[in-house]
């Protein structure tokens, strides 16, 4: 359990919020969100841009304070790119501790091999169309396990053939569920689908099912 001092850590927060989870295997959960504020990648498709700056400081202790006002044990840490801050991994152990069923979202830029191991991590790819293709990071590919997951999000049909070949390339699957999805506004859901049948690749597709409810709301 987080000490005294360990409690007064403070964390730059976005927001916090309760919703369902919109993404990846638990898809569809109540959970609570912990966004954190700040991320080093600017990706042409990317939701969440109000979480690079602003947000309040928090200290470790009223942010679980503030997680435990809701009726869930499934917490997602977000961003932002919540590895940007150091502090990130106290906060996920100390959820850990308490008994959450804790999943982390990272941009699949900076190093996940010291999150720790009880939290479920969904490491992005990037391919070429977002724009930051050049920041993935592929050594953490070799900490991936069962637990965790990859997603790719797809923006043209020349981002499909790159993810095509880097699933075969590294052997993605044999590592962990891999997740794809349709940049929105970019490429029809359609056709994405239609492009996994075809080729018979060993992913999941999917949509983010909390902008089908509500739409592009933040906190939502």
């Amino acid at each position: 359990m987080a000490s005294a001092t360990d409690l007064e850590i403070p964390l730059r927060i976005s927001e916090i919020f309760f919703s369902l989870q919109g993404e990846a295997s638990r898809v569809g959960l109540p959970t609570v969100f912990v966004r954190l504020t700040g991320c080093p990648l600017r990706c042409s498709w990317c939701d969440t841009a109000h979480a690079f700056t602003g947000g309040q400081s928090m200290t470790l202790g009223a942010i679980l304070a503030r997680v435990a006002e809701f009726p869930t044990r499934q917490v997602c840490v977000t961003g932002g790119e919540p590895l940007a801050q150091k502090a990130c991994l106290d906060l996920l152990r100390a959820l850990c501790d308490r008994g959450y069923d804790v999943s982390l979202e990272t941009s699949g830029a900076l190093d996940v091999s010291q999150v720790d191991p009880r939290v479920s991590r969904i490491v992005d790819l990037k391919a070429p169309d977002s724009g930051e293709a050049e920041r993935n990071r592929w050594e953490n590919l070799a900490c991936l396990g069962p637990r965790d997951e990859l997603k790719i999000i797809i923006a043209s049909r020349a981002d499909y053939e790159w993810a095509r070949a880097r699933l075969a390339e590294h052997e993605l699957d044999r590592r962990c569920p891999v997740l794809l999805s349709p940049a929105q506004g970019r490429v029809e859901p359609r056709d994405l689908a239609e492009w996994i049948l075809a080729d018979g690749l060993p992913v999941r597709f999917q949509l983010q099912l909390h902008k089908l409810l509500w739409g592009n709301i933040p906190g939502r």
